[in-house]
Formats: C-alpha cells, sequence, structure tokens
C-alpha cells in the first residue's frame, strides 16, 4: 500500500522557492550579515562590553532616580493611551460598516456617510503613517525636554494604531447581532454595546493592553531624544559607560512587561 501523498506539496514547496527567491535579495539589501559577530576579535568585544554590565548598580541614590523616572515612563505610556483611545474609539465607531446606519439601505445619506467613513480611514492612516518618535522630535521643540511631548506623540501614533485594528476586530467578529439592532431602529452605540462588543471585548481588551505594553517601550525610546523617563536615564548611563546602571534599568523593562503580560490575562478572565 503505497503511502498518502500530500496534494499540496508541490504548491507549498513553489511557494517556499519563490519566498526565498525574493528574501534573498532583501536580506543582500539589508546588509544582513550575522557571521560578522564571529569575525576578528568582535566576540571578544561584546563580551567585554556584556561583563561591563556586571555587578549591576543597587546604590540607594541610584534607586530613587530609577523608581522616579520607572514611574515617569508609565504615567506617559498610561496618559498616552488614554488620550489615544480619546482619538481611535470614535474613529473605530465611524468607520466600522457594519455599524452604518447609511448601509441599511438606499436613502440620501447614503454617500455622506461613505465619504465619513472614507476621511475616517484616511484620517486613521495618516495618524498611524508617521511614528511617534518623529512625532516627539517635533514636539520635544513646542514644550521642551520632558514626558509632556511624549504624551502627545503617543496619543497621535497610538490613536491611528488602534483606531485601525479595533475597525478591523469589529468587523470581523459576528455582525448578524449589530445589522438586526439597526435594522429594527436601535441607535448605533447600543448596536456597539449589544451586538458586536459581547463577541468582541476579550481580543479588544488584549490588544489595548498589548498596546500599551508597546507603549511603554516607545516610552523609553522617546526618552532619548528628550521625552524624559527610562529612556533618558539609559541614555545618560549608556553615555557615562556605565553598565552597572544599565543592566538594571533593563531588568525593570522585562518586569514592565511581565507586568503587562499579567494585566491582559486578569482582564482577558475577567471579560471571559
Amino acid at each position: 500500500m503505497s503511502p498518502a501523498r500530500d496534494p499540496d506539496a508541490r504548491a507549498r514547496l513553489g511557494w517556499t522557492v519563490l519566498a526565498l527567491g525574493l528574501l534573498w535579495p532583501l536580506l543582500q539589501l539589508a546588509e544582513f550579515r550575522p557571521w560578522a559577530l564571529f569575525e576578528g576579535n568582535n566576540l571578544q568585544v561584546m563580551g567585554a562590553f556584556l561583563a561591563g554590565f556586571l555587578p549591576p548598580e543597587t546604590s540607594t541614590d541610584f534607586l530613587g532616580i530609577l523608581l522616579k523616572a520607572t514611574l515617569e515612563t508609565l504615567a506617559m505610556a498610561t496618559a498616552g493611551i488614554a488620550l489615544a483611545l480619546l482619538i481611535a474609539v470614535p474613529l473605530a465607531i465611524l468607520c466600522t460598516r457594519p455599524l452604518a446606519v447609511s448601509l441599511i439601505g438606499p436613502g440620501p445619506g447614503h454617500r455622506a456617510g461613505s465619504a465619513l467613513r472614507l476621511a475616517g480611514r484616511a484620517l486613521l492612516t495618516f495618524l498611524r503613517a508617521i511614528p511617534e518618535i518623529v512625532w516627539a522630535l517635533m514636539l520635544v521643540r513646542v514644550f521642551g525636554l520632558g514626558p509632556a511631548a511624549g504624551v502627545l506623540a503617543l496619543a497621535v501614533t497610538y490613536g491611528g494604531m488602534l483606531g485601525k485594528v479595533y475597525t478591523e476586530i469589529l468587523e470581523s467578529t459576528d455582525t448578524r447581532p449589530a445589522r438586526s439592532l439597526l435594522e429594527a431602529g436601535s441607535g448605533r452605540f447600543a448596536a456597539l454595546a449589544y451586538g458586536l462588543l459581547p463577541n468582541a471585548a476579550q481580543e479588544l481588551t488584549s490588544y489595548t493592553v498589548y498596546r500599551w505594553e508597546c507603549a511603554v517601550r516607545s516610552s523609553v525610546i522617546m526618552g532619548f531624544v528628550g521625552a524624559g523617563g527610562l529612556g533618558q536615564l539609559m541614555d545618560q548611563s549608556m553615555k557615562m559607560l556605565n553598565g552597572g546602571e544599565a543592566a538594571v534599568i533593563l531588568l525593570v523593562f522585562l518586569l514592565l512587561v511581565l507586568l503587562a503580560d499579567a494585566l491582559s490575562a486578569t482582564l482577558r478572565r475577567a471579560l471571559a
């Protein structure tokens, strides 16, 4: 008895070869050369650099500064996400097709509704197209050094990201309850609350917490351009070649990611 053959094996092999053929020139263009790690004394240089991270800095003065910088980073990320939600939620409701009253049937508001959705999607594209670090560089010139520029930079960019993904999540869930409510004369917010959110709440919450975690990391990066927080402290430690301080800051990064994972799991269980 001959073994069963996979009828799609040849197609998978063909697509794999095509993907590798396209990937190779991209790697060349990106100057991806991992073997450079083992050339000359590169491993020795990296080993000496990592050895500088030990022992970690545990002085009381530094830990006090670290605590202040950590709270500043958390405040920047949380405030940025809160403002981003004020941008994302209305735009997501506007752009979600299952919540569009104008699509129920032909009427005078059909073209106006389509134009508004198109404008909303264009605005979401614009907001998320410009990286938050670019917004931070511009806003630092307005607000000066400190977390205010970082908060607004996160709000603008993450407002576009959250709005885009919220729209896709709401449109990918079972939309029949929402459409039935709208056709029965219900308002858009009632259709959202009772027709879409019961099925999408867990995914929306999980993605929001994940974006908060990303906002924490982005807050750190923006600290390198003067937005304060852990990033600015990390920049100072690296410039001073103080590996012990950098090691403790990296440990705080890890703890913040673990905190975000625990928060996401807790909220998902609460909404289950």
